[in-house]
């Protein structure tokens, strides 16, 4: 019997095994989350009053509502609307940040006069939180979508960099060194070797980057925006519209699911060893 052949077996029941992790999560993060729907719907009965604290099934029905209907019904927007318009902000603000932040930690580790004169910069604005800027940047670009996109990309930039400065910086001597010693020039060996190393640490900087995102882009909607979830629940809020207040609150949390499943995926891609 070869080795491939008395290998072959084996894998089987590693392929399963990691099926049945993949299930056993799936089930209890679906139980984790029946059960906080639980507790709300007995807490929402207890108190019994909508406006403080609406039922899962009002909330439900309120949801489902919206989702064709426009609110406030004159000059509104569906809550599929609203997400679509803050998941565009999301997408061109991250895309931007994360890009610069790849390339500036890129440039910073492949030259130390770069990171010389970045780091102190990026020390300072990255504890600077970004919804501190809103004021400013409709001042600068009114309330029109550039200054949302500029908001997110102020966020994005500081944190992406740093993961990917940190991230390139763990990439093993030995590794660039046999690609130096095969003839890769340097920008070849940034390009093919170290960033393709460092990629998993990069993604998972972008997924924190990704939370920040959205916090950035519902506060700005709610104080310079005429659209997007953050301008719905701002307005329910000011008529006391708590079911659609929660109903804006779970939208977001399903595309901020689904974003970070995408960029989860991602990582998985990139780096293999995480599939378990």
């Amino acid at each position: 019997m070869t080795t491939i052949e008395a290998e072959a077996p084996a894998a089987v029941p590693a392929r399963r095994r990691r099926k049945t992790r993949s299930w056993r999560r799936a089930g209890m993060g679906a139980a984790a989350l029946a059960g906080v729907l639980v507790i709300w719907e007995l807490a929402a009965r207890a108190i019994g009053d909508s406006v403080t604290l609406p039922t899962v099934t009002e909330t439900a029905r309120t949801l489902v509502k919206y989702l064709t209907t426009t609110y406030p019904e004159v000059q509104g927007k569906t809550l599929v609307e609203d997400a679509l318009i803050s998941t565009g902000r999301i997408l061109a603000g991250f895309a931007i940040g994360s890009a610069g932040g790849i390339l500036l930690g890129s440039a910073m580790a492949g030259s130390r006069v770069v990171r010389e004169l970045a780091d102190p910069l990026i020390g300072v604005v990255r504890p600077l939180p970004p919804i501190a800027f809103i004021p400013l940047l409709v001042v600068w670009f009114g309330i029109g979508e550039t200054s949302k996109v500029v908001l997110i990309l102020f966020g994005v930039l500081p944190v992406v960099t740093i993961a990917t400065l940190g991230a390139l910086d763990a990439v093993p001597a030995d590794l660039l060194n046999a690609s130096r010693s095969l003839g890769a020039s340097p920008v070849r060996t940034m390009l093919r070797v170290r960033l393709r190393a460092a990629a998993p640490g990069v993604i998972t900087g972008m997924r924190i980057a990704m939370g920040g995102a959205w916090t950035s882009i519902i506060a700005a909607e709610m104080i310079a925006a005429t659209g997007g979830v953050g301008f719905l629940i701002l307005q329910a809020g000011n008529y006391l519209q708590t079911p659609l207040i929660f109903s804006g609150i779970a939208e977001i949390a399903v595309l901020g699911f689904a974003f970070d499943g995408l960029l989860r995926l991602l990582l998985r891609l990139a780096d293999p060893s995480t599939r378990r």
